[in-house]
């Protein structure tokens, strides 16, 4: 921002009321004790309250915590990453157990210094997930790995359960938002993991309030359904830190649910969309009938329950 700048005044639809009860605090304590980061906090999600204390579902961000990459939105730190460590997967495995969740999201810190961009540490994060935790449906959130397709193959080789990659913004802001990615490269990842694992739900997130128009978020959206995406979430921008992007504009209640209703006529099989929406918002809706049958067989019902929810959440 300049310093002439001034912040857009939130509305009262974006203030919500924290709730810091036993079970959130507990959970933040033994993410410290565990040495594990999350986006929830790192990128100061107004959701996490809901998602780790009703929801049971969390996104832990593997690979560290400073990123190679300064995307002008994002609030995690920037700088030069340190070696691997091989023992994250396992300790995330066993917060996962700890935590009793029911689905949990994994993304990282793009880490450009990697040949493979953190390929390997995803897929034995997801594989030390599955030992401990069968139930749990597994959501990745990886960067682009620079477009090196023998990495994506690397990954997908653990077979998450929902592939997510954002392109965060339209087009014509891309080169301004985001720092190294291009756009036509994160819609060809997207559509290669398609050709991987055909089964496989795709996912991508685009922010809004940054000064794009109503046609162009109509494109992202034709441009992602071209390349097989099946879940679409958008939300508000909000500045993190004065550093960062300010915010253009931010968008009423009301034209979330038209771009919703929009892009559901479009074709997308899910969509999120609203002020406080994150990518991973609501994300344990999201999966496949495989894997939401995996999800309800973990949660000690009766068979004929299972079968019962399963069945009302599937019907056409």
């Amino acid at each position: 921002m300049n310093k002439n700048d001034e912040y857009l005044r939130k509305p009262e639809w974006l203030k919500i009321k924290l709730n810091t009860n036993k079970t959130y605090t507990g959970l933040k304590k033994m993410m410290r004790e565990e040495r594990l980061h999350t986006v929830c906090e790192e990128a100061k999600c107004p959701n996490i309250h809901e998602c780790w204390a009703v929801r049971k579902t969390a996104t832990f961000m593997i690979l560290g915590d400073l990123c190679t990459r300064g995307c002008r939105f994002c609030a995690v730190k920037t700088g030069l990453p340190t070696e691997l460590d091989w023992e994250e997967p396992e300790r995330v495995a066993r917060s996962v157990e700890v935590m009793g969740l029911r689905h949990c999201v994994v993304t990282a810190v793009a880490r450009d210094d990697l040949a493979d961009g953190g390929a390997a540490i995803f897929a034995e994060t997801i594989r030390a997930i599955r030992r401990r935790v069968p139930s749990c449906t597994v959501e990745v959130l990886p960067s682009d790995m620079k477009g090196d397709y023998e990495s994506l193959k690397t990954l997908m080789d653990a077979k998450p359960d929902i592939f997510n990659h954002n392109i965060e913004t339209v087009e014509r802001l891309t080169k301004r938002v985001r720092s190294k990615a291009t756009y036509r490269r994160s819609l060809e990842l997207l559509k290669r993991v398609k050709e991987i694992s055909p089964n496989t739900p795709t996912k991508s997130s685009i922010m809004v309030g940054l000064g794009e128009t109503k046609e162009e978020i109509i494109q992202a959206m034709d441009d992602l359904l071209e390349h097989q995406v099946d879940i679409m979430t958008i939300g508000q921008y909000l500045q993190p830190t004065k550093k960062h992007l300010k915010v253009e504009r931010y968008v009423h209640p009301d034209e979330f649910a038209e771009l919703k209703e929009i892009a559901l006529q479009k074709g997308f099989k899910h969509c999120e969309a609203g002020p406080l929406v994150r990518s991973s918002y609501h994300a344990d809706e999201q999966v496949n009938k495989a894997a939401r049958l995996r999800q309800l067989q973990g949660e000690n019902m009766e068979p004929d329950l299972v079968i019962s929810q399963y069945k009302s959440q599937f019907t056409n």
